[in-house]
């Protein structure tokens, strides 16, 4: 197993969401982006405690396409501080974890 990892992004709305998805996907940060059904998200802000509607986006890529993933991300959300977080991918199946390397790796110039 490599660096696969999954980048999750808590986005305000579907359209985002979809917009973000498609952006990351079309670049080639991203191997495939999966929009969420909506969350609801409890959090610090601004000195207190708010809750608002969410939707969830999970992206599977390398950790080399992190930071390129998480500048596309910045520039398209609205939030001013999203969420952009990644995790390992521990254990997958040899040859999906291939399409995620072959897939990013196309972007790379």
């Amino acid at each position: 197993m490599g660096n696969e990892i999954e980048v999750r992004v808590t986005a305000g709305s579907r359209p985002e969401a979809d917009r973000i998805a498609a952006a990351v996907v079309s670049r080639r940060l991203a191997a495939c982006a999966q929009v969420v059904a909506q969350i609801t998200a409890t959090y610090w802000w601004q000195g207190e405690v708010r809750r608002s509607e969410e939707w969830l986006l999970l992206m599977k890529t390398t950790a080399e396409r992190f930071d390129d993933l998480a500048a596309c991300v910045r520039e398209m959300h609205s939030y001013e501080v999203p969420e952009i977080v990644a995790v390992p991918i521990v254990r997958g199946t040899p040859d999906y974890l291939e399409w995620i390397r072959r897939e990013t790796a196309a972007g790379i110039a």
